[in-house]
């Protein structure tokens, strides 16, 4: 991955306290799984920025390489990388998601 591209994503990671990477963007989610993360951010009623990664080869490709995880979409809270479609899941299912925000200091729609 190129220089610049990293510099990027950490940019955006950085400056985004709940960032996920997919395909499309929160308005037009473009598959099944982004649409779901997209789903479960907005009912915790947190605020989040999303990045499309179908804008370019290199950023599609470049998110892989950063966080080392093969699929998209992909969540960061405060700059850690929480996982996919199937993590955030069950982690909103378990309860598990909404603690982590908390943790974080990140406020849902319940808090």
């Amino acid at each position: 991955m190129s220089e610049p591209v990293f510099q990027h994503l950490q940019t955006l990671i950085d400056a985004n306290p709940v960032m996920l990477f997919m395909k499309g963007d929160k308005l037009f989610p473009q598959c099944g799984f982004s649409a779901r993360v997209v789903q479960i951010l907005n009912h915790l009623g947190v605020p989040f920025e999303t990045c499309n990664i179908l804008e370019s080869a290199e950023l599609r490709q470049g998110i892989k390489d950063f966080s080392q995880w093969p699929t998209v979409p992909q969540l960061y809270i405060k700059g850690e990388f929480v996982g996919g479609c199937d993590i955030v899941s069950d982690m909103y299912q378990s309860g598990e998601l909404e603690t982590l925000m908390a943790e974080k200091g990140i406020a849902t729609a319940s808090a």
